[in-house]
Formats: structure tokens, sequence, C-alpha cells
């Protein structure tokens, strides 16, 4: 089939680059020069649309490495600029005749600074703060010049833990009076106290900042390094080194083999956060969030001390293939100290995964289908995707009587293209579903080529603006079929091209070690009426406002996007099951327009907007807090968004129910996401238009409708 071609291209750049590349050799000790020579080769020949790397592109490399390793321009002087100024119009030709001395020259004053800026916090913060003066701090960081010399560098980090120390107080002396208020016997501790356990908490907080940047390796800020040069060519092409790579493919996939939890650094080991439901730790019952790993052992083995250890390295020892055991040693949140045993397995990330829900309104019964992400299996599609998933969900909402289905792809960053074309045909008998274009090959049209059709009846899709890539695609099929009434925001993210994942370590000769990966874009996406989704996203048929109306998130908003642009269309026909199909998205807009929940969440928007875009504090307590309270008091009007009320039932399916009387957590996790809807005045919308589509009921009995 013609369609297969498309999810073969990753595999014909590994073979072209191959070939083309033998003479090539990456075996010499600068393994830092080989990478950006072999990332370049590759970009340069199968990037969709490849930038010319001259002093322009060396400019905006050169500003953008400044800005990622010191955002906040707290580290580097005036003069540590003018000295790397040098290289502003030559890290073009450092890409072309492989060096790295820019890099290693800004890395090396980065660690120098670093260890200052360390000195300096530790010293500012053995002097209690006066929060009597009238002065301010301006967090606009990109406005922010670099500090002329070492004495306005303490100043500006004076003014920075000055802030976080007088945030820390304001918490503290709040915490005081509460006790006040409960108990008229306690006395609240005096200012001197109080700013000094202020200080303290700011202290402690600074000293596990300096201690993840201490566990960050050369290896590490170089994967930044490569990550500026390669976005210059889009906001999508990213290198992904071996531990970012581990994690995008289970990120896409959902699953990870370890003992499913999740964990964070502290200096004295690494600390569970969460255990993950259903996973190996889950089930041992021993392991819970709070507890302190200390050692790890595999079987076997000595235990290796992992206290001090950098994160990701001590996340290596914990994880393994699925049947082998791991012994941990744990200090339990009571203190104590016990080795608990564990056999690895696959952990499912389950709220990665499709989700469903009754909804009942009056005596009708709707359903809702939640989807994160369009995740699969790289390694086999057969295995759990989101296609496979939501299928199932259809079919089981389907035996609970559903009248109407809502897919909910909100905050849906896509996934894989394969899903989305299954899917969409899960709502269509046949036909076109996007179409694909390289810059080298003609277009592509990927097509449903199954007869069979999931779900004829209603159908709504939300989004929002950050429902991104593969959902677009979904959203844009069927809102050009007419087939959905896509309900969200005026637009959505924008993303509409398609990375490859090229694994570099098949073009390094010998036993250089894993060098990772390059995620690059070599395709673009069109919708079948010809319109691409870059930039523009899909835009909806009925435009609500939400809490992201008035900030810059879009694809418009990154840096380097591609542009739009729109090919031929493609054969479809408009799909002919609905009567009234306009009447019932302007009924819907009318409804939208007089509701008041909306008024108010758009009110909330442009307060949130206009708060974000104030980067002037007061430094000066009673200053501090009277912004702080009026700020409090003007929040109190949207109190009403949180407690607004639908009506509307949600339930859980029969399979479900009997899983959650087993699993407490994802009882837990299932409750609250009802309540989350059932406050939701999208979803409630969108039942509301499920309930007047009309549906041509003669047509109707003409389509084959199957289950299973």
């Amino acid at each position: 089939m013609r369609r297969n071609r498309i999810y073969l291209v990753a595999l014909l750049i590994f073979a072209m680059v191959s070939c083309s590349f033998a003479k090539k050799s990456f075996d010499d000790p600068g393994k830092d020069k080989n990478l950006v020579d072999l990332i370049s080769y590759v970009l340069k020949r199968w990037h969709f649309n490849p930038q010319d790397i001259n002093d322009d592109f060396s400019e905006n490399v050169y500003n953008d490495f400044i800005s990622a390793v010191d955002p906040m321009k707290r580290y580097f002087l005036a003069s540590d600029l003018r000295e790397f100024s040098e290289y502003k119009d030559k890290i073009d030709d450092e890409i072309k005749e492989p060096g790295v001395k820019f890099f290693s020259l800004v890395y090396g004053r980065l660690m120098k600074r670093m260890e200052e800026a360390k000195a300096f916090q530790e010293k500012l913060l053995k002097k209690p703060f006066d929060f009597t003066e009238n002065e301010t701090i301006d967090r606009d960081y990109e406005k922010l010049n670099f500090a002329k010399n070492v004495k306005e560098l303490k100043e500006r980090w004076r003014k920075e833990l000055k802030f976080s120390t007088l945030a820390n107080y304001d918490i503290k002396l709040e915490v005081e009076k509460n006790k006040k208020e409960e108990d008229a016997s306690h006395k609240i501790k005096d200012f001197d106290s109080l700013e000094k356990e202020a200080r303290e908490s700011t202290a402690k907080t600074y000293v596990e900042f300096f201690d993840l940047m201490d566990d960050l390796e050369r290896k590490d800020w170089f994967s930044i390094y490569v990550n500026t040069i390669v976005e210059e060519f889009d906001p999508h092409t990213s290198y992904l080194a071996p531990q970012d790579k581990d994690r995008f493919d289970m990120n896409m996939s959902g699953k990870l083999e370890g003992i499913g939890a999740r964990l964070q650094k502290r200096t004295e080991g690494a600390k569970i956060f969460e255990v993950i439901s259903g996973g190996p730790a889950w089930r041992s019952k021993k392991i819970e969030a709070g507890d302190i790993i200390l050692k790890v052992a595999q079987e076997d083995e000595e235990p290796v001390d992992i206290v001090g250890m950098r994160l990701d390295d001590a996340v290596k020892l914990i994880k393994g293939p699925k049947g082998t055991k791991v012994s941990l040693t744990v200090k339990k949140v009571d203190g104590s100290i016990e080795i608990i045993t564990i056999q690895r397995d696959l952990v499912e990330i389950e709220e990665t995964y499709a989700k469903s829900a009754v909804v009942k309104k009056g005596q009708r019964t709707f359903g809702i289908i939640n989807l994160p992400k369009f995740y699969v299996d790289f390694e086999d599609y057969n295995k759990r995707n989101a296609a496979s998933d939501v299928k199932k969900e259809i079919e089981r909402l389907k035996d609970q009587g559903m009248e109407g289905l809502v897919l909910d792809l909100r905050n849906n960053g896509g996934g894989s293209l394969k899903t989305v074309v299954d899917m969409a045909g899960f709502f269509i008998k046949d036909g076109p579903i996007v179409q694909v274009k390289s810059s080298i090959d003609a277009k592509e049209v990927l097509k449903d080529e199954d007869s069979r059709i999931q779900w004829d009846g209603p159908l709504v899709i939300l989004v929002n603006e950050l429902s991104a890539s593969a959902s677009e695609i979904l959203a844009a099929a069927l809102q050009d079929y007419k087939r959905a009434i896509v309900i969200g925001s005026k637009q959505t993210y924008g993303k509409g091209t398609v990375q490859n994942v090229v694994d570099l370590n098949r073009f390094v000769r010998g036993n250089d070690g894993n060098v990772g990966a390059l995620k690059l874009t070599t395709q673009k996406f069109y919708r079948i009426n010809g319109g691409s989704t870059q930039l523009e996203g899909v835009k909806s048929d009925v435009v609500v406002v939400d809490k992201y109306s008035f900030i810059d998130i879009g694809e418009k908003d990154q840096e380097n996007p591609l542009p739009w642009d729109q090919i031929d269309p493609a054969l479809y026909d408009l799909w002919d099951g609905y009567i009234g199909y306009e009447e019932t998205i302007n009924q819907s807009k009318a409804r939208m327009a007089n509701n008041a929940q909306l008024k108010l969440i758009e009110e909330n928007a442009k307060w949130i907007k206009k708060r974000r875009d104030d980067n002037v504090y007061p430094l000066n307590y009673v200053e501090y807090k009277k912004e702080a309270d009026a700020d409090e008091e003007y929040a109190k009007r949207f109190k009403a968004i949180s407690d607004y009320d639908t009506n509307l039932v949600f339930n859980s399916l029969p399979y479900e129910e009997l899983l959650m009387k087993k699993d407490s957590t994802l009882q837990g996790k299932r409750q609250a996401w009802h309540e989350d809807l059932s406050k939701d005045v999208y979803v409630e919308e969108a039942i509301n238009v499920l309930g007047d589509i009309q549906l041509n009921n003669i047509k109707k009995k003409k389509r084959s409708v199957v289950k299973g």
C-alpha cells in the first residue's frame, strides 16, 4: 500500500546516511566535534527546510546558547560577553570545520561563575534582610543587561535572595497568625526569628539547586549547545542525548521497565514522590511516597551507595529488564531502615492512556473519551496504542447506550501519525485523512481504507491552544468532512510538521558509546482541504475563551517556525449523516456568547496575562503584603469558576469499576477526574451540542456500523 511508504521514511534516511557517510570516521578522541559534524550532515541533507549555515545563523546560535545557560543573567558579566562575542560570527565556521572552541570557552566560564555565585549566595544569606527599605526588583530578565562588574552582580543576587526570603517570611508569618487564631495562647514568633527561618528556607532551596547543577556534567551542557544549533532549523528539531532518547520512547509508549516509582533528587538520596499505580513497587506494598532510597543492589551483587549520585545514574541502577530483581536500602517515612527486594516488571503510565466516562444528562446517556496523547509502541504497533484503546472505549460506551460522543483532545500534544489515521477511520466510511509532503517527494495522501464505521452518531471534539500535531490532524480531518463539531480555542497550537527520529549510533564506527539520536523535521502536514495546520492550527467551529487565550504559547510564538502554505485539496465527500449542522453550531455560539461562566473565565485570563506582564516587585514587606492582599482579594471573584456545577453526572465504565475495587489509587484519580468534568463548562457545552445534533436517519440505515 502506498500509505505504508510514509512510515518507512526514517528507515530510508538511515539507509541513505549509512551509504553516503561510509567514508567519514568518528573514531578520533574529539567526540564533541564528531557529533556536531554528524548532526550538521544529517540536517543539511534530510531536514524539510535546511538552513544556510552562515554568519546570521551563527549569531542566532550565539544568542540562544547564552540565553539557555544563563537566562536570568546572574552568572556572566558584561566582560564575559565581550570575550564570547569574538565567536558571534564564527560558530558557522566551527560547524562546517568541526570545532567546539566557543562551547568550551562558555562552559568553562560558566563553571567558574557558578562557583562564585554559590559563594555569593552563601555569604549574603548569613546576614538578615531589612524588609523596611523601599526598593524593588525587576524580574524581566530578557530586558535586563548583564552585570557590568562583580559588585553589580552581587547586588543582583542580593535582591533575588531577598525576594525569595520575603516570600518565605510572609508564608511563615501567616502560619503563625493562623496558629494564633486556633489557639489564643499561642505566642507569635518575633520578626528576627521568622526572618532567620525564612533565610534558612531560602538557603536550603539554593543548596538543592546548586546540588542539581553540580550533577550536570560537561556532556549535559554540550547537549544544550547542540540543541541551540539544531533548533535554528525549526522548534521541533532536537538532539536527544542517550537518556533523553530513553525518556522519549517511554513517553511515546507510556511504558517503562522498572519498579514503577517517580524519584526526586535529595541530598540524602533519591526520594520517592509517587508510586505508580499497578507497578511492582505498588504491588509490593512496601514502598510509599516519602521513602528515601539510600543504596541499590542488583541480584547477588554488593549494594551501591547512591547518596550524592546524579539522579539519572541512580535511576539507571534502579531500572532494569522485566523479571530481574533489585534490592533497595530504604529509609522509611518513620525513619527506620529496610532492605526491600522488588522484581522489576513492565510499568504502564496509566495517565498517558485514553480514559472514558459515561455522562448522564437527565434521561439521556452520552460518552466522553479523554486522550492525553497519541501513544504507540514503536517496536510493535500491534501492542497497546491510542487507536486500539479508543476503539475499545467506543465499544464499551456503546454497550452503555451512548447517544453521542465527546472526544477530548485538550492539552494533547500529539504523537503517532499512524494512530491518527486509524482513529479517524472509526468515524467515517473511508477516504483521505491527511496529506503529507516532504521537501523531495510528491505529496502522500494517507487514507482510511476500511469501510467499517465504529461510531456514526453525534461527535464533538474539544481542543485548546495546547492541542497540537496529531490532535490537529484528527480535528482538521473530521472538521473538513463536517463529521464532528470542534469546540475550543480560537485556534489550536499550529504544529503542522512531521518529525522522524534518527539513531545516530548507526553511523559511528568503533566503540564510542551511545551518542544519542536526532529528532528532525522531514515533512509537513496538510489538511484534506489543502491548507496546512502549520502556524494557523485548527480554528474551532465554536470558539470559547479559556485561561490560555491571552498567553503566547502557540507555534507562531516560537522561534524559527516553518511558514504556513497550502497545496491542492484531496478528493473527499462531505459526511451526510447530519441535519442542521450549521444551525447546531450557531445555537452553540449563541449559548456561549451569553454564558456568565465564560465571561468570568475571560476576565480571569486577562488578569493572569496582566500579572504575567508585571515584572516589578516591591522588596518592602508592607508594600509586598499590600499588593499580595490586593491580588488575593481580587482573585476571590474567580472562585466561582471552580464552584461551577454543570449538573451532569459522570460514571466509570463497568470494567473500570471492578478495577477500582482493588485499586484505591485508581479510584481516587477517577473521582478527581469526574469532579473536574462536573465543573467543566466546555464539556457541558459539548454535551449540549450532542443533544442538539440531528441525525439523518435515512442515511444512517445504509451505513455499516460494526462492533469489535
